[in-house]
């Protein structure tokens, strides 16, 4: 991944993240992401939420209207 993408949500359950990609690419964003959880054991690891760098202020926006 190069500097053009940035981390924006992060969590340690995935559909938490698939959710959010998904309505951040309804409203246009182009998002990834990267699921750094252990195959072998779920509770290690966290699951990112990426997004390119011009959109981090719309997405994070959109991130926290969800939240409340």
């Amino acid at each position: 991944m190069n500097d053009n993408w940035k981390l924006v949500f992060e969590s340690s359950t995935v559909h938490i993240c698939q959710t959010l990609k998904s309505m951040l690419e309804q409203n246009g964003i182009k998002t990834i992401v990267l699921n750094k959880k252990d195959s072998m054991v779920h509770s290690i690891g966290t699951v990112e939420l990426y997004v390119q760098k011009d959109d981090v202020i719309l997405a994070k926006h959109l991130i926290e209207s969800s939240a409340s």
